[in-house]
């Protein structure tokens, strides 16, 4: 049952281009364990063996296995009380958070999603960066960017984490939109 909640999650994240071929990661938490995807996994098409179970808060000998955002998502169990992480590389909201140090939604998403935090603006990001900073940043909300680099989404399902990243790439493009046409010199009505 696990493995088929995280190949239709996967799937889904591959199908709507909110992941490259081998980019973005899956976990789920059960107690002081947690199942997270392999490193290098492709998660429009998982297998068994993409999924490594180690500790959220010490390593065993399956640690090296696991995605290179291991740390974060170790970080986001402690801090908070998700049960479900989706870290993905949304185009359009990643495209802002390089010249945003906030995404905020100006359609029905704000009352989902909020005002999401742009992570380490400004500065290089590399797999398993700004752990405590986005950890503590989804203590308070579902969501939040890492800059130029993606999102990471917490819920109690992995569906609710993945719907708040869509929710968040869809308020992107309308965000985008707007600036295309604000820049075409289209006034925004009020």
């Amino acid at each position: 049952m696990l493995l088929s909640q995280f190949k239709a999650i996967g799937r889904e994240l591959s199908a709507r281009g909110l992941v490259t071929s081998h980019s973005g990661n899956l976990s789920v938490r059960f107690d002081e364990r947690m199942v997270i995807t392999r490193r290098g996994s492709m998660l429009g098409s998982l297998t068994e063996q993409d999924l490594i179970e180690t500790g959220v808060n010490k390593n065993d000998r399956f640690t090296p296995l696991a995605s290179s955002e291991l740390q974060v998502h170790r970080a986001i169990y402690r801090a908070t009380k998700a049960q479900a992480i989706v870290h993905a590389h949304p185009p359009h909201a990643t495209a802002l958070s390089m010249v945003e140090k906030e995404i905020v939604p100006k359609d029905e998403w704000y009352n989902v999603i909020g005002r999401v935090p742009v992570i380490g603006w400004g500065q290089e990001v590399k797999p398993g960066s700004f752990y405590n900073e986005i950890s503590e940043a989804l203590k308070c909300r579902y969501v939040a960017m890492l800059y130029g680099h993606g999102c990471f989404a917490v819920g109690q399902l992995l569906e609710e984490a993945f719907s708040f990243t869509t929710v968040l790439e869809e308020a992107a493009k309308v965000l985008c939109l707007l600036k295309s046409l604000n820049s075409n010199g289209l006034e925004q009505k009020k």
